[in-house]
């Protein structure tokens, strides 16, 4: 019994340890070696500290691989920004599973945001590259984020673009591929997802703009909530002006484009 303990521990303490290892060469490639030196990135490797914030993550992660989300991190510092300002601030949202939202919703978002999203494992290589290349002549960090990426950020990071952020953002991103799946993704990306001031999730989103649960949304109305998606606060869901309009077309001609309905039948 006691030998068998101990090798529990052995497998679990193997495992900690290559995660570790995982995340900080994730991290020692995605974020500069200037950036690293001014931060003294050596504190997050430490065991004192980058092993319990690992293992936080897993679990939290875990934990939300089947359970609804009841708040994202994104909601959160909204609601503590606003109290700061002393500005009223009510959040609607509502969680709704996946086989409870239309898919010309579902497909409206992968046209919209991430068209390789049945196909890559959490990140556009492509993008990346482009992006580093941009952020090397600009010193900047520009997007290309994947619906993985976004989701990760929602949820358990901070909107606002820099290096630390993104280079948190890849191993999480990497983990939720890993233990969620590609459905399960989309369905907390749906749901967590900002359509308006203080409007998270689709089926706020379609009670509030549509008055209508977010199962019956058509492809019209799907494509203008995910038209509004660069940023609700600009591009309006309930003053939809010529860009977004625009956008809104695009969208619709790109979900034929992808196969429709059919194109969902791939993330299972």
């Amino acid at each position: 019994m006691v030998k068998r303990r101990k090798k529990r521990k052995r497998r679990s303490s193997g495992l900690f340890k290559s995660a570790k290892k995982l995340f900080n060469l994730v991290l020692s490639f995605y974020i500069p070696k200037e950036v690293t030196s001014k931060l003294g990135w050596a504190w997050f490797g430490s065991s004192r500290v980058g092993t319990p914030l690992l293992v936080g993550l897993l679990g939290v992660i875990l934990l939300f691989s089947t359970v609804p989300v009841p708040y994202s991190s994104y909601m959160v510092q909204q609601k503590i920004n606003h109290l700061l300002d002393r500005k009223p601030y009510e959040i609607k949202k509502k969680w709704v599973s996946l086989d409870k939202i239309s898919w010309q919703m579902q497909m409206a978002v992968i046209a919209s945001e991430d068209q390789k999203f049945e196909s890559h494992f959490g990140i556009d290589l492509n993008a990346i590259q482009i992006a580093l290349q941009n952020n090397t002549k600009s010193k900047k960090v520009r997007g290309g984020s994947t619906i993985s990426q976004q989701t990760v950020k929602n949820m358990f990071l901070w909107h606002g673009q820099s290096w630390i952020r993104k280079g948190i953002e890849l191993p999480l991103t990497f983990a939720i591929e890993q233990l969620w799946g590609k459905e399960r993704i989309l369905e907390v990306y749906l749901n967590i997802a900002e359509f308006g001031y203080g409007i998270f999730g689709v089926e706020a989103a379609a009670q509030t703009f549509f008055k209508k649960s977010a199962k019956n949304l058509t492809l019209n109305e799907a494509a203008l909530l995910a038209a509004s998606l660069p940023n609700p606060n600009i591009y309006r869901v309930d003053r939809p002006g010529v860009i977004m309009k625009k956008r809104q077309v695009w969208i619709i001609r790109q979900v034929s484009a992808l196969g429709g309905q059919q194109y969902l039948s791939r993330l299972e």
